[in-house]
């Protein structure tokens, strides 16, 4: 008995049909493999034009504080030299609210072609999401271009108050625990934060009133509506004639505030402030965040904005886009650690 049967004429054929159909599949297959590397050839082929185009139409630049406030006076003064090295107008716009967290999540949720960014700060960008349960965005939505500048914090009360020096205002606060409100640029900021660090290591109780930005926290502090400021260097120096600064949160006194002392020379180790930058969304390109740090740094080299800024209170800084991301690695870890003390995150 024979299990096979010998292949004959009509086999043959099938074979050979089979071949044939197998032959047309694979290159089928083939075509569709070239289809879509084609496609995606024209893609890259695209976007490399559109970057070497870019930029080709105005910026959105959002600032995410009132006007007045030290995120305001950065974008003005980088307006114009951006524009002269750009070749595009640099359009202003305000979100405010949420210690700027709706210009964030504007930011975050806007279109990644380079024509939308935003001006960041540290530390709000990364304790805002560490303690508000939905900020609106996370710190790693938003893609730093270039950090800028830095302003330490200050505690400033008003030219005619009670509190003459820092042993003044510490002492009367102890006395009266909550009695003290300061005021502060937004919540979960440098300036709130600020307060509550100072608070615990002088010793002290006293209540932070958040303010949507430094422009408006100041005439709050001068119509008599908060006992003191936890501000910037900028504010103290621009109301000079209104407020008395008692001390500056930096490691080493301040060349615009020479006879202000810092903290620590009062016997407080409390250093704190913020770094504020440009950033762009999420997926921003690598060709297009290149072109918009080297125009931030030619700015910061720029003698005259230097010159303005400084004059200010301002420190400027240049940190690039990796420099940049270090910096809020770092930040994130040391100020997760301050929350834990603070008892505000787990």
């Amino acid at each position: 008995m024979k299990l096979f049967r010998k292949p004959g004429a009509s086999w043959l054929v099938v074979f050979v049909v089979a071949v044939l159909i197998l032959s047309v599949a694979g290159c089928s297959s083939t075509g569709g493999d070239n289809k879509a590397a084609n496609e995606t050839q024209k893609e890259t082929a695209d976007t490399t034009a559109k970057t070497a185009k870019y930029p080709e139409k105005p910026i959105n630049y959002i600032v995410a504080f009132n006007p007045g406030g030290e995120s305001d006076i950065t974008a003005r003064a980088q307006q114009k030299p951006l524009e002269k090295i750009l070749g595009v107008d640099i359009v202003i716009s305000y979100k405010i609210g949420g210690g700027g967290a709706v210009g964030w999540q504007e930011l975050v949720n806007s279109k990644p072609d380079g024509y939308t960014v935003a001006g960041f700060n540290l530390p709000h960008i990364i304790l805002q999401p560490m303690v508000r349960e939905d900020a609106g965005y996370k710190t790693e939505q938003i893609t730093p271009i270039y950090i800028f500048e830095a302003t330490p914090n200050i505690l400033a009360v008003r030219k005619d108050s009670e509190f003459k020096t820092l042993e003044d205002f510490v002492k009367y606060a102890k006395e009266n625990p909550g009695a003290i409100t300061i005021g502060g640029s937004g919540s979960y900021s440098a300036n709130h934060l600020g307060t509550l660090e100072f608070n615990q290591i002088a010793g002290i109780e006293t209540t932070y009133i958040p303010f949507s930005g430094s422009g408006e926290a100041v005439p709050a502090l001068l119509g008599g509506h908060v006992t003191a400021l936890m501000t910037y260097t900028t504010m103290g120096i621009k109301h000079s004639d209104e407020m008395r600064v008692l001390a500056v949160a930096a490691e080493e006194r301040v060349p615009a505030l020479p006879d202000v002392p810092t903290f620590k020379e009062l016997g407080y180790d409390y250093v704190e402030g913020a770094y504020r930058g440009m950033a762009g969304p999420p997926g921003l390109p690598e060709d297009i965040i290149k072109i918009l740090a080297e125009a931030n740094r030619k700015v910061n080299q720029n003698s005259a904005f230097r010159e303005k800024l400084e004059g200010m209170g301002f420190k400027l800084v240049d940190l690039g886009p990796e420099e940049s991301k270090k910096l809020i690695a770092e930040k994130t870890e040391y100020y997760r650690k301050i929350l834990k003390e603070l008892g505000l995150i787990k």
